[in-house]
C-alpha cells in the first residue's frame, strides 16, 4: 500500500498565467476597459489638483481634462490626461507590480491633509490591466509633475515582458495608447465608443472629451447641497436621466458620511400598477463613475421601483452577489435608504395630507410592497399607508381611521372587525350595492399585489379579517348571529335545494337556501375567500401553484325570500320547473363571469324563447 509522504511547501504563482485570466475573466463585459482607463485619468487629474492645494505643485494646472482619441486607421484608442503623471521608477512600481494601488500610497502620505469627502481612491493597478482585454499591445507615455522629471515610455504586448525607454512629452500627464486586437475591432467604432463613454462617464468630476465634444456633466446635483438646489434643478436632472419619462411626484436627497459615505437622489415616479417594467432604474456610481443599474441588495427590493442615483465608495465593486449580501456596509446602506424613504413619506403625509392623498394612487404600489416585505418599513408606513373606499366621492383612510369608522357596523359576533373589499367594482357591483344598502363600507383593493397585502394586513392588524365582498352573502360575511325569517317551510327549502343541486350536477359546488331580504338577488354565486385569495396569489406569481390547477369550488346561495323561489316551487310542470331553475342559475353564473361557450349560447336562446 502506497502512502503519501507529508510535505510542506509554498504554492508558486507564475505571472505568465495572469494575462489570459485578465483577458477572459477580469470583467464579464469587455467595454469596462474604457471605464477603468478614463477613471484612472480622472484620478490622476484630481490628484494633481489636490497636490496643488497642498502646495506640493506650483506649476500651471491648466485645463485638467481627459481626452479620448480614436485612430481607426492605426487601430488605436488613446486616453490622455494632464494629471500627476509618472516617472520611470513609478511605472515599474505601479504598473509592473500588478494590482498595487498608487492611490493607497498617495493616501497614506497625505492622510492628514485629506478629509473623508476629499479622499481619492484611484486604482492604477489591476484596473489598468483591463486594457489587455481588448488590446494586443499597450503603450504608456507619461511625464511626472515633479520638476526636472523625464518623460518615459512603457510598452507591453500582453506577455510578461515589457520595455521602458525615455520619451518625448512637453507637459505632465499620461497617454495610454491601446493597439486594438483583431477580435476587439468592434471598439474602433466612434458611435460605440461614445455610447460607452456616456454610459460610464456622463457624471465624472473631470471633463472628458471625445471627438471634440465634452460628454459629461462634472457637477451633477447629488454632489451639491440641497440648500443650493431648487425644484427646477431636481426636475431637470430627472429629465437628464430619463428623457422620455413623466415628471416624478417628489424626491429624496441622500447625504451621509458616517458610518458610511453615501450621496444620491431618489425619485418617486408615477408607478400605479406597473410592477415590472419600471424596475432597475436606479443607477449606482462610485465617486461619479457609473458602475451598474443592478442595485439589488444595496437598495431594498421594494424600492427598486424608484428611480435615481446612488453614489458610494463604500460598496464593494465587481464582487459576487453573495458577498454583497454579507457586506456590513451594504446592509447599513440598505437600512438607511429604507428609513429615509419612510421618513420622507411620513413628512409629506403630516404636512400635506391632501397632497399625499392625491399622489397615493401613484405610489401605493411600492408602499404596500414595502409593508409586505420589510418589517421596519411597516412600523413607519402603518401610520401613512392609505386605503380607499368605494363611493361617489371616495375617501382615504389610514388603517386606524378605517377600523374606527366601521367598528360599530362591521364587527362580527366574535368581536372581529370585518374589512370588506372589492377588486373589480364593475364585476362586483351587485355585491357592493348589497353591502352599501346595509350601511357597510367597501374598500377598493385592485392593486397588482393586493392579494399579498391583504394577507399581511390580517397578520399585522389585531382582530381584523378582510373579506372580498363577493366571497359570500353579506349576512355570512359579517356574521352578527342574526337570522332573517324565512317565508318558506323547512320542507320547501329542502325541495328548492334539491332542484338546484340537480340542475348544477357539480360536486365542486355547494348549494344553500338562505333567508335573505327580498331586494337581494334570487341566486348568488360566491367563491370562498380562502380559495379565491390563493388563486389570486397564484396568478400574480405566474406559476402553476397548488391552487392554480384546482377546479373552482363555489357556493350557490338561493334566496328563500325572493318571489322567484316561490314561483319555482309552484311550477307544476317538471320540465318548466327545471327550465326556470336553470335560467335563474345561469343569471347568477353570468353575473360572476362564469357563463361561456355552449352554456352562454343556450342561456341566450332560452331567454329569447321566454321573452
Amino acid at each position: 500500500m502506497n502512502t503519501t509522504v507529508p510535505e510542506k511547501g509554498q504554492i508558486s504563482i507564475h505571472t505568465e498565467n495572469i494575462f489570459p485570466i485578465i483577458k477572459k475573466f477580469l470583467y464579464s463585459d469587455h467595454e469596462i476597459f474604457l471605464r477603468e482607463l478614463v477613471s484612472n485619468a480622472v484620478d490622476a487629474s484630481q490628484k494633481l489638483k489636490k497636490l496643488a492645494s497642498f502646495g506640493e505643485f506650483n506649476g500651471e494646472l491648466g485645463e485638467l481634462k481627459v481626452t479620448v482619441t480614436l485612430d481607426k486607421e492605426a487601430k488605436t484608442i488613446t486616453v490622455s490626461d494632464r494629471g500627476i503623471g509618472m516617472t520611470a521608477e513609478e511605472i515599474k512600481k505601479y504598473i509592473n507590480q500588478i494590482a498595487f494601488s498608487g492611490a493607497s500610497e498617495f493616501l497614506e502620505k497625505y492622510k492628514d491633509k485629506i478629509d473623508e469627502k476629499g479622499a481619492i481612491i484611484g486604482h492604477f493597478g489591476l484596473g489598468f490591466y483591463s486594457a489587455f482585454m481588448v488590446a494586443e499591445k499597450v503603450e504608456i507615455v507619461t511625464k511626472s509633475f515633479r520638476e526636472g522629471s523625464e518623460a518615459a515610455r512603457w510598452i507591453c504586448d500582453g506577455s510578461t515582458e515589457f520595455e521602458i525607454t525615455t520619451a518625448e512629452r512637453d507637459e505632465h500627464g499620461t497617454d495610454v495608447i491601446l493597439h486594438i486586437a483583431a477580435d476587439s475591432e468592434e471598439f474602433l467604432d466612434a458611435p460605440r465608443l461614445q455610447t460607452i463613454l456616456e454610459k460610464y462617464g456622463r457624471f465624472l468630476p473631470v471633463s472628458v472629451e471625445f471627438d471634440g465634444k465634452v460628454i459629461n456633466n462634472t457637477a451633477p446635483i447629488w454632489t451639491k447641497s440641497p440648500s443650493e438646489l431648487k425644484d427646477e434643478d431636481y426636475l431637470n436632472f430627472y429629465k437628464e436621466l430619463y428623457p422620455f419619462s413623466e415628471d416624478p411626484l417628489f424626491w429624496i436627497h441622500l447625504n451621509v458620511d458616517y458610518p458610511f459615505t453615501l450621496t444620491g437622489v431618489l425619485y418617486f415616479p408615477k408607478i400605479k400598477n406597473d410592477f415590472q417594467v419600471r424596475r432597475e432604474k436606479i443607477q449606482l456610481y462610485s465617486r461619479q463613475v457609473f458602475i451598474t443599474d443592478e442595485v439589488r441588495d444595496i437598495v431594498p427590493d421594494f424600492l427598486m421601483l424608484l428611480h435615481g442615483v446612488i453614489d458610494s465608495p463604500d460598496i464593494p465593486l465587481n464582487v459576487s452577489r453573495s458577498f454583497l449580501q454579507a457586506d456590513s456596509n451594504v446592509k447599513k446602506i440598505n437600512g438607511y435608504i429604507t428609513r429615509k424613504v419612510a421618513d420622507k413619506l411620513s413628512e409629506i403625509f403630516r404636512n400635506d395630507r391632501a397632497g399625499f392623498e392625491q399622489k397615493f394612487d401613484d405610489i401605493g404600489l411600492f408602499v404596500k410592497y414595502g409593508i409586505i416585505s420589510d418589517e421596519k418599513f411597516y412600523e413607519k408606513a402603518k401610520e401613512f399607508c392609505l386605503v380607499k373606499n368605494i363611493a361617489e366621492t371616495p375617501k382615504y383612510f389610514t388603517f386606524e381611521e378605517f377600523s374606527e369608522t366601521v367598528k360599530e357596523t362591521q364587527t362580527d359576533r366574535n368581536g372581529t372587525l370585518v374589512w370588506l373589499y372589492a377588486t373589480d367594482p364593475q364585476k362586483q357591483d351587485g355585491f357592493i350595492g348589497s353591502a352599501r344598502r346595509r350601511g357597510y363600507e367597501v374598500l377598493l383593493l385592485d392593486n397588482v399585489i393586493d392579494s399579498h397585502f391583504i394577507n399581511t394586513l390580517e397578520y399585522k392588524l389585531e382582530k381584523t379579517s378582510l373579506k372580498r365582498v363577493d366571497a359570500d352573502t353579506i349576512d355570512k360575511l359579517i356574521d352578527k348571529g342574526l337570522d332573517n325569517e324565512s317565508v318558506l317551510s323547512e320542507e320547501d327549502r329542502n325541495r328548492l335545494k334539491a332542484l338546484f343541486e340537480e340542475a348544477l350536477n357539480n360536486k365542486a359546488a355547494t348549494v344553500s337556501v338562505e333567508a335573505m331580504p327580498t331586494d337581494e338577488l334570487p341566486v348568488t354565486i360566491t367563491l370562498p375567500e380562502f380559495f379565491r385569495r390563493m388563486k389570486d396569489m397564484s396568478a400574480l406569481s405566474g406559476e402553476r401553484q397548488m391552487f392554480g390547477g384546482m377546479p373552482d369550488s363555489y357556493n350557490v346561495a338561493v334566496n328563500a325570500n325572493h318571489p322567484l323561489a316561490d314561483r319555482i316551487l309552484k311550477t307544476a310542470d317538471a320540465e318548466d320547473q327545471k327550465t326556470l331553475v336553470k335560467q335563474v342559475l345561469d343569471l347568477a353564473r353570468l353575473a360572476q363571469g362564469m357563463l361561456s361557450g355552449t352554456d352562454l349560447t343556450a342561456f341566450i336562446r332560452r331567454t329569447a324563447e321566454t321573452l
